[in-house]
């Protein structure tokens, strides 16, 4: 098995519809990391009302969970998406690609009728390896 993490897209299965990758693997002996959903609460603690900005701060706080491991987004496997608002895709997938570029891991997005909070928009969850 290869000392990397790796992400494919099989033949055999239509082409993901999104910026995700069907199957992202980590080899045996990874460390494994698993974080809270993060949410767009901003550093003064207050959650914005617009579903936009929440996700603006979700991005960043997840930035800042992956330094506080010394981790990038190459190490993240797999992304569970929360939301209880349509997204606005253009403007989630700039966020996205800020993150990671082109090198997408497996992702599931769901909508749902509340989270934690009644203001609280958007939760995104990560797990992430390093090898």
């Amino acid at each position: 098995m290869s000392g990397k993490i790796t992400r494919t897209n099989p033949a055999t299965v239509p082409a993901p519809v999104g910026k995700y990758t069907h199957i992202t693997k980590i080899p045996r002996g990874a460390e494994l990391f698993v974080a809270s959903g993060q949410i767009g609460v901003n550093p003064q603690g207050e959650i914005p009302a617009a579903l936009n900005e929440q996700v603006v701060h979700t991005f960043a706080n997840i930035k800042a969970i992956l330094e506080s491991e010394n981790l990038t987004s190459e190490h993240i496997i797999k992304v569970n998406i929360w939301a209880t608002e349509k997204l606005d895709w253009e403007f989630f997938y700039a966020e996205w690609d800020k993150l990671f570029g082109n090198d997408y891991p497996a992702k599931t997005v769901g909508y749902i009728s509340a989270l934690g909070l009644p203001e609280i928009k958007i939760e995104i969850e990560i797990w992430a390896a390093r090898v």
